[in-house]
């Protein structure tokens, strides 16, 4: 009896969510966006004639580019390339080690809390600021531009490599842990085999970041890219930059291709990723 009352006692209706909150967001983003447009003072007739002006100055470039810039072009290409590659290197060498000190479950709180707090700071500074900070001692050179691509490297896989550790599957690391295992075991066999093809995925994907990040550095002199576009826009040598543009792409569409079929591999055991089902 007491059953049959319950159910024919009316229930309550859901409360209506407030719409306030979401309204007062939309309005902040709103007046955050009216007011980087109104700061930056936009001159909408400059951007009305951009169509034009882009198309005029890719047929200076590209119809047709400076083909005997080529070999010029391409060992500037490289010489990123090599930046970028040692630059990734070192910063894998050192934030390695330290991904595991960052890892909650792996090393105290003491320990872990400022190594994040240090890889939150260095991704906070770009690049060209790091490099600016070191050309003071090592002067311009091509190795000012990888150890700044190093030191931004280390922060970001620094972040990717605790966050790659900690949502690891806790199964083999109880059955470490249950067989008494140290610090070390459970780290070599509960943590590294399950993480390991993800890692490898993200020092790739950092190499491909800094190879595009190692263009930006040549504009302060660092070498490679950068300094050879600087050098001829500086001069109006639209057919050689032409060139190099040329270059620069199918390089880097090809270390992309690359890249991405061996993080694929890593991954998903193929060369390619696996179509979704539909």
């Amino acid at each position: 009896m007491a059953t049959l009352i319950a159910q024919q006692q009316p229930t309550a209706r859901p409360v209506k969510p407030t719409t306030q909150l979401r309204t007062t967001l939309w309005l902040l983003v709103s007046l955050i966006v009216v007011a980087a447009f109104w700061s930056v003072q936009i001159k909408w007739s400059s951007l009305a004639d951009f169509p034009s002006q882009l198309i005029k100055y890719l047929g200076l470039m590209l119809f047709p580019p400076d083909w005997s810039k080529f070999g010029e072009a391409f060992k500037a290409t490289i010489l990123s390339v090599q930046m970028a590659w040692i630059g990734t290197i070192l910063g894998i060498i050192v934030s390695f080690p330290l991904s595991f000190l960052a890892s909650r479950g792996l090393a105290p709180r003491a320990v872990n809390a400022p190594l994040r707090f240090i890889f939150a700071v260095i991704r906070a500074v770009p690049e060209v600021v790091i490099a600016i900070l070191i050309l003071s001692v090592t002067g311009l050179t091509p190795f000012t531009g990888a150890l700044a691509l190093a030191v931004g490297s280390i922060g970001t896989l620094g972040k990717w490599g605790y966050e790659a550790f900690e949502g690891v599957d806790p199964g083999p690391k109880e059955a470490v842990r249950s067989t008494g295992g140290g610090t070390l075991a459970l780290i070599r066999w509960g943590v590294w085999p399950s993480a390991a093809p993800e890692v490898l995925s993200f020092w790739l994907y950092r190499f491909e970041i800094n190879v595009r990040a190692s263009a930006i550095l040549g504009l302060i002199g660092a070498g490679g890219i950068g300094k050879m576009l600087q050098d001829n826009v500086q001069f109006r040598n639209w057919d050689a930059v032409g060139m190099l543009l040329v270059v620069v792409v199918v390089v880097t569409m090809a270390i992309d291709q690359i890249s991405g079929a061996v993080r694929n591999k890593l991954i998903h055991g193929t060369w390619r990723a696996p179509r979704r089902a539909s």
